[in-house]
C-alpha cells in the first residue's frame, strides 16, 4: 500500500491539505531514495508538526509508532502534525560517512539531511511549518532526537528521548552499539562515525552537546531496568532483555542528567520501574504531549 500510494504522490505535487486532520502514506524524494512517511494532519489544519523517530530495528513498510502504540489516538484531536518517517534500521537517524561496508548497503544513510532538509521541505508544500517542529524518539531515536533538535534549534522547539542511548562516546559503548548494529542488519559502525576519537562521535553524543539544548523544553524518560507492570505481557524473555539494555539506559540518562545540572540547563528526566519495550514509550509520549503542545504552540 505504501509503494503504491507513494508512486502517486512522487510524480505529482501534491495539493495543500484541507483542515480537519486525516491520515496519510507519503513517499518523499532523498539522497536515499524514497522515503516512505506516515503522516496524521493537524486536526485543525495547523502548521505544527511532531517528528516521531523509531528504534533500531525500524521496520521497513511502517512505524512502529503506528502499530505498537496509541500515538495517533494520543494526538488525534490535537492541531499538530504527527510524521513517522518509515526505515533506517540501525541508522541513529545521522549522515553516516559512508555505506555501511559489511552488508553490501547499497547507498550512504544521510538520516539528518531527511529530517533537517528534505523532508521539512518537502512537508512545507502541504503547509507544515519548518520553523515550529518537535522531535522525540525511543531508544536509537532518543539521542537522535536530541542531538537534531541541538543542531537545528531553527526547527525544532523541543525535544524528548525515551530510553535513548544519550551518552554514546561512554568508554566501551561503541562495542556496545558495534554488536546492536551488527546484530541488526549486519551494518558496521565504523562506517558511521569513523573510529572512536573521531569528531563524528562527539558531535552526535546529546551528554557532550547538552549546552546547544539550553532554553530547549526537553524530557527525558528511562526505566531503572527492573521490570514493571507494563512488562508482564513481553514475556521472560523479552524482559531480560529489556532489562539489561534499559540498565543502559538508566545510566546514560543519570549522566545526561549530571551533565545538564551541572550547566544550569532546565529538563525533565522521569525514572520510573521499567525495561525496553513500547509499552513504556507510548506512556512517556503521553507524559510529554502537554510539554509537545505548550512549545509548539498547538491547543
Amino acid at each position: 500500500m505504501l509503494s503504491s500510494i507513494g508512486a502517486a504522490v512522487a510524480t505529482a505535487a501534491p495539493k495543500l491539505r484541507s483542515p480537519g486532520g486525516g491520515y496519510q502514506e507519503l513517499s518523499v524524494p532523498s539522497s536515499m531514495g524514497p522515503i516512505e512517511v506516515q503522516v496524521q494532519w493537524a486536526a485543525h489544519g495547523g502548521s505544527a508538526a511532531l517528528y516521531v523517530l523509531d528504534g533500531l530495528r525500524a521496520p521497513t513498510d511502517h512505524s512502529q509508532w503506528t502499530s505498537d502504540t496509541d500515538a495517533l489516538r494520543q494526538f488525534a484531536g490535537d492541531n499538530v502534525t504527527l510524521v513517522f518517517p518509515v526505515g533506517g534500521r540501525s541508522s541513529f537517524y545521522t549522515d553516516w560517512y559512508r555505506p555501511s561496508s559489511t552488508n553490501q548497503q547499497p547507498t550512504t544513510y544521510k538520516w539528518e539531511t531527511f529530517l533537517t532538509k528534505e523532508l521539512p521541505e518537502y512537508l512545507a508544500r502541504y503547509g507544515v511549518s519548518r520553523t515550529n517542529d518537535a522531535i522525540v524518539g525511543a531508544s536509537m531515536g532518543g539521542n537522535a532526537a536530541l542531538i537534531l533538535a541541538g543542531h537545528h534549534r531553527d526547527q525544532f522547539k523541543f525535544a524528548g528521548s525515551f530510553s535513548g542511548f544519550v551518552h554514546p562516546t561512554f568508554p566501551l559503548w561503541n562495542e556496545a552499539m558495534r554488536a546492536a548494529m551488527w546484530d541488526e542488519g549486519n551494518f558496521n559502525v565504523d562506517d558511521m562515525w569513523g573510529p572512536v576519537g573521531d569528531p563524528a562521535w562527539s558531535r552526535n553524543d546529546a551528554t557532550e552537546q547538552a549546552e546547544l539544548l539550553r532554553g530547549l523544553p526537553i524530557y527525558l524518560s528511562t526505566g531503572n531496568g527492573q521490570p514493571g507492570p507494563l512488562d508482564v505481557p513481553y514475556g521472560i524473555g523479552n524482559t531480560m532483555n529489556g532489562m539489561a539494555l534499559e540498565a543502559m539506559t538508566l545510566a546514560s540518562a543519570q549522566m545526561f542528567r549530571d551533565r545538564v545540572a551541572e550547566l544550569g540547563i532546565d529538563a525533565r528526566i522521569d525514572i520510573f520501574d521499567g525495561t525496553h519495550t513500547w509499552p513504556y514509550w507510548q506512556q512517556a509520549l503521553a507524559a510529554a504531549r502537554p510539554m509537545i503542545l505548550d512549545a509548539l504552540g498547538a491547543h
